[in-house]
């Protein structure tokens, strides 16, 4: 992706965002020359910050996803047992923009439709190898009850409604109707280890630097900072 496009997906999403009233930390705004002027460790260390991506495969209208990072735990505390073992991102999906299909290791996660259209989830049980099982009905709970659906349903989240996705389950998820702005609380989160896509993409976008960044993204902080 172009830098010039990511900078200008970034003033879009930011716009959008505010739109429903969500506030952005106010590390989201530093500049690359702020940033690394700040003790900016902790985002690095975490993780925390903006995620543009299209999956290298340079389709994001298609195929892509918008993220940012408001707080997240570390590993070790998850291998503790105690202190913080949680965290949050907000999200945008496009209407008919897919994040494909894909499940998490380790990673529980409410997913939450905070606004927009509606959000739509292909789901998957694992086999017990951790791969797609496409015959074996998938439940998951749905704002405190359960749902059961067969192999490849499709779940369907108005505004304020959420799942619960433990790790394992298979999902893909888009916007119907519009762009939908997407809650999430989980578990610790790892994007560089904790992603098991069933296409063979890579997780994060490759950049051409056309134009200067106007916010690092959270796969920039090696290169820049």
């Amino acid at each position: 992706m172009k830098r010039s496009y990511i900078n200008e997906i970034l003033k879009e999403g930011d716009a959008f965002i505010r739109s429903f009233g969500y506030v952005m930390p106010p590390f989201a705004y530093l500049s690359p020359e702020e940033m690394k002027a700040a003790d900016h460790s902790i985002y690095v260390e975490r993780g925390m910050g903006w995620d543009i991506t299209d999956y290298g495969l340079e389709k994001f209208d298609e195929l892509g996803l918008f993220l940012f990072t408001v707080r997240n735990g570390i590993a070790e505390d998850l291998n503790k047992g105690t202190g913080m073992l949680y965290a949050e991102k907000i999200m945008i999906s496009r209407k008919d923009q897919l994040s494909p299909m894909h499940r998490h290791y380790i990673k529980a996660e409410d997913i939450i439709n905070r606004g927009g259209g509606k959000l739509v989830l292909e789901l998957f049980a694992p086999n017990e190898d951790g791969t797609i099982n496409r015959e074996k009905d998938v439940t998951v709970p749905v704002d405190g009850r359960l749902v059961t659906l067969p192999a490849g349903g499709l779940l369907k989240l108005d505004p304020g409604e959420s799942v619960t996705l433990m790790p394992g389950v298979w999902h893909a998820f888009w916007g119907e109707g519009g762009d939908v702005l997407i809650g999430e609380v989980s578990t610790v989160n790892d994007d560089r280890t904790d992603n098991w896509f069933e296409m063979k993409i890579g997780r994060f976008s490759n950049v051409e630097e056309d134009v200067a960044p106007t916010h690092l993204l959270v796969s920039d902080y090696d290169k820049f900072l």
